[in-house]
């Protein structure tokens, strides 16, 4: 499946220059170092987890493995590899774009609310489940340390302390950007799943019928076998599959094909080592505890050390990927206006998703040292872990049978029902979890989701309030004014979201307040998709009077008093409008203090602050 995909996705090799072709292997290198560190670090604890509740006889290795293999197929290659990432807006993915492409199709008021509250939920729940992703990843990789002779008596309190530096040092360097964390960190996961790979191959030769666990039959029949402890068990076979939504969420920082040539490589790669560990587990019945740790000691002693130290490394690009998927969704939650704008930092000059938020990113750090000592080690940590995650694969899932079903591609839907189904039994396994400690996933999923909702209803409250002019209207009354009115000195500029509506704000300045200036500016800045260059267009729109159309490139830093120089003008005075919200209710008082807090898109510009003017709106909401 997921070779006929990306065989569909080849640039044409013949007019390809070698240096094309080099930068595009370069990043598949990339995606395996933001994209591939979460699932590529579940060999770590999957198996462990699941074998420390059910014996490791043969008849239960098979089954498990054969479950994860279906799993990794049906819920990461189908799902995500192959049809979320052929949906796209700009090159983008993740649940946000699934609407933005649903919208179009809606015409039901219900219907497009129902919609709307799914990929609330989903954005939330995978921000919830996102920060157990670091604090299991390099727990348990630190507790590797306890097989090195003369450690095996490590107190806790000095891994939990271990593993909050590692991971104070991945959030302290995320101001980095991800683009350069990437370059540093692709070729380490390309080690590392080399070594996966190998290792678990070395013991699949030394026992080949390990491969017959790919064959379905055997999850069946264990299934059959085992009906209550198989349901029991997929709470814990999902977290072989924990981060594969990060192949449809990070689309927009390296594009689909190299995401999907990413994935060919680290499938096989996972594929041998959960294998290899079943094998090593049918000969070495006592390593439950560690398999991978246990298979890779007994295979090179005297490598050990170092195939330790990879492994705390591959969890800090685990936890990247974590933190570079909640930006992406975050960048495109900001952009389509359903979360609040927090000051934003571009770091690529390649693709504009690529941002840091300072606020985000320490919040989340908060969250992960809170997760290490209220759970004190991996174990405790993976009875919570799934939960969020297999919730936000199944509205995945759902929503993207809709959009097939949109668009009349049966064949497509067809398997996107099929794997929406699949994540929700996994889901309905997880429920279990709650009272575990997934509760804490769900908590933490709370305070986006909150936002969000807030967010949405307030603005949708704020903008009844201030409705826009429409410029053929303005224009008329403008004209009366100008011919009638005196003038005072000098350019004054305004800004607007678009060019077709006038925000009321500005009509209040000119015509209830007579606040007109000889020649008077209409500013709209509307961001390229470009990192940089900057165009414009100055237009008449009457006497005294001119629209700017301003197209920036996402990366540029704006100064729009310098492109007025350029034209031979210089502002005297630039108004922009303010919101004065005030209310009675408690929940519109929390909205009003998060408007407060998020940054003015004056806060963006190089304005000299005494020439800014920031005219009052009160709303009573």
């Amino acid at each position: 499946m997921i070779l006929k995909v990306v065989e569909s996705l080849k640039f044409n090799g013949d007019n390809m220059t070698l240096q094309e072709r080099m930068k595009n292997e370069f990043m598949v290198i990339k995606a395996l170092g933001v994209v591939y560190g979460d699932i590529g670090t579940s060999p770590i604890y999957t198996l462990a987890i699941i074998f420390a509740l059910i014996s490791p006889t043969v008849e239960n290795i098979f089954g498990i493995l054969s479950y994860v293999f279906w799993t990794m197929t049906i819920l990461v290659t189908v799902q995500y590899g192959w049809l979320a990432t052929s949906l796209s807006k700009k090159g983008e993915g993740g649940t946000v774009v699934l609407v933005q492409l649903l919208l179009p199709y809606l015409k039901n008021t219900k219907a497009i609310a129902t919609v709307s509250m799914l990929s609330f939920v989903g954005i939330s729940l995978m921000i919830g489940d996102g920060v157990i992703t670091p604090a299991i990843s390099i727990l348990s990789a630190v507790e590797g340390m306890v097989l090195i002779p003369g450690y095996e008596n490590t107190p806790k309190i000095t891994l939990l302390l271990i593993a909050s530096v590692i991971a104070f040092i991945l959030f302290y360097v995320q101001r980095k950007g991800i683009e350069k964390v990437a370059s540093a960190f692709g070729p380490i996961m390309v080690v590392w799943f080399f070594t996966l790979g190998l290792v678990g191959l070395w013991y699949i030769s030394q026992n080949f019928s390990i491969l017959k666990a790919i064959s379905p039959l055997y999850a069946i029949n264990f299934t059959l076998s085992h009906p209550v402890i198989s349901f029991v068990m997929l709470a814990d076979v999902i977290l072989a599959a924990t981060g594969g939504e990060a192949l449809y969420a990070d689309m927009g920082h390296l594009g689909r094909l190299p995401i999907l040539k990413g994935w060919l490589f680290a499938f096989v790669s996972l594929i041998l080592s959960y294998l290899g560990q079943g094998a090593f587990l049918m000969t070495h019945p006592a390593a439950i505890t560690s398999p991978l740790f246990e298979m890779t000691k007994d295979l090179v002693p005297y490598l050990y050390v170092p195939f330790l130290i990879l492994t705390i490394i591959a969890t800090i690009i685990a936890s990247q990927a974590m933190i570079s998927g909640i930006f992406s969704v975050l960048y495109q939650a900001m952009t389509t206006r359903i979360f609040p704008h927090f000051k934003v930092e571009y770091t690529s000059n390649e693709l504009r998703a690529q941002i840091y938020v300072n606020s985000v990113n320490w919040f989340l750090f908060a969250c992960v040292i809170v997760m290490l000592f209220v759970f004190g080690e991996s174990a405790k940590l993976a009875a919570a872990y799934g939960l969020a995650v297999s919730g936000a694969m199944s509205i995945t899932g759902y929503l993207v049978s809709m959009v097939f079903w949109y668009k009349k591609q049966h064949i497509a839907m067809s398997f996107a029902i099929l794997s929406g189904m699949v994540s929700t039994i996994f889901f309905a396994s997880c429920t279990q979890k709650i009272p575990n400690g997934g509760y804490w996933s769900l908590i933490i999923a709370s305070v986006p989701l909150f936002i969000v909702i807030l967010y949405t209803m307030g603005q949708k409250k704020l903008y009844k309030s201030f409705i826009p002019i429409e410029k053929k209207y303005f224009l008329e009354e403008y004209s009366v004014k100008y011919a009638k009115g005196t003038h005072i000195e000098g350019i004054a500029l305004f800004f607007a979201r678009q060019a077709g509506e006038i925000p009321a704000y500005i009509s209040k300045t000119m015509f209830q307040n007579g606040i007109i200036y000889q020649r008077n500016i209409i500013v709209v800045v509307k961001p390229t998709n470009e990192p940089y260059g900057i165009n414009t267009e100055l237009s008449p729109l009457g006497e005294g009077l001119d629209l700017l159309m301003i197209y920036p490139g996402y990366m540029e830093m704006l100064d729009v008093e310098k492109i007025l120089y350029g034209k031979g003008l210089e502002a005297r005075v630039i108004f922009y409008g303010q919101e004065e919200i005030v209310s009675k209710n408690f929940l519109w008082n929390i909205f009003a203090m998060i408007k407060s807090l998020s940054p003015t898109f004056v806060s963006f510009y190089n304005f000299p602050n005494e020439k800014l003017i920031g005219v009052a709106r009160r709303a009573e909401i």
